[in-house]
């Protein structure tokens, strides 16, 4: 049943695991081996629930293993600085490739953080926002496995957006709620309650995920999709931001220079 669980896996965590089961029987080692793991290994401390609908919903029920084992979290392969990508090269921790891996992993922890507040104020947004967090794993498959090195299978497994139509979505997500928004005429400071002001915040670690993904990209090992979502992704932050305050009834402060701030002083 383990192995059916791992079918339903993205491919990058489906191949990591791959290496537990040994050559006997089958039977599952203890820890993944760090030559095939492009992961950190908090992120392999459960398994991905089934597919459902257009992306994996951690909701779904898990599936029943007749001998379940625990996987540890620490492997202590990491401790002489180096880490281990999808095609089981080992390169050093602060290598192009785990700053760009680390920081998407950071804009989903921010975005995760953003979607419990937006499921608190009920603004519609969290769904969504859950959506995103697994396309960034999915993203992290993708600049885990160079494009120039890959073998094809691995690169077809790690494909992007290829077609556009996540790039696409973010912009119909977009124009639907600016639809709804009351134009912009001043600079907007991140503000409007909770939940907008953590969705800036994720807006801000977005724009700097792009920035390390650039340079990973202009190197030939990830796609040119990858950055394009990122930069989508920003503006769908900010806008879903500014819907989060709006929903919560919050007035978004705006950029006053010295100037007037002075003369509203005045004026009290």
């Amino acid at each position: 049943m383990l192995r059916t669980l791992l079918a339903s896996s993205p491919s990058p965590i489906r191949s990591a695991a791959a290496s537990v089961f040994s050559a006997s029987a089958g039977a599952p080692t203890n820890r993944v081996t760090a030559a095939t793991s492009p992961l950190h290994p908090p992120c392999f401390s459960s398994f991905q629930p089934p597919v459902l609908g257009p992306f994996r919903s951690p909701h779904a029920p898990p599936v029943a293993m007749a001998d379940q084992r625990r996987f540890k979290v620490y492997t202590r392969t990491g401790d002489k600085g180096t880490s281990a990508l999808f095609t089981g090269e080992r390169r050093p921790k602060d290598d192009l490739i785990f700053e760009a891996l680390g920081t998407t992993d950071e804009l989903s922890s921010h975005i995760g953080l953003a979607r419990e507040f937006c499921e608190e104020a009920a603004n519609g947004l969290s769904e969504k926002l859950e959506k995103i967090q697994c396309l960034l794993q999915d993203i992290g498959g993708n600049i885990a496995t160079p494009r120039s090195t890959a073998s094809e299978a691995r690169l077809a497994k790690t494909e992007f957006d290829v077609d556009g139509k996540l790039v696409q979505e973010l912009e119909t997500w977009i124009d639907k709620l600016d639809e709804e928004l009351p134009p912009i005429r001043n600079f907007i400071l991140p503000s409007g309650g909770r939940a907008s002001a953590a969705l800036h915040i994720a807006r801000s670690v977005c724009r700097r995920a792009e920035r390390r993904v650039v340079p990973v990209i202009q190197e030939g090992i990830a796609d040119a999709s990858v950055g394009k979502y990122l930069n989508r992704l920003s503006d769908y932050l900010f806008t879903a931001a500014r819907y989060a305050a709006m929903k919560a009834g919050k007035t978004e402060k705006i950029y006053r220079n010295e100037h007037q701030r002075a003369a509203e002083t005045e004026g009290l």
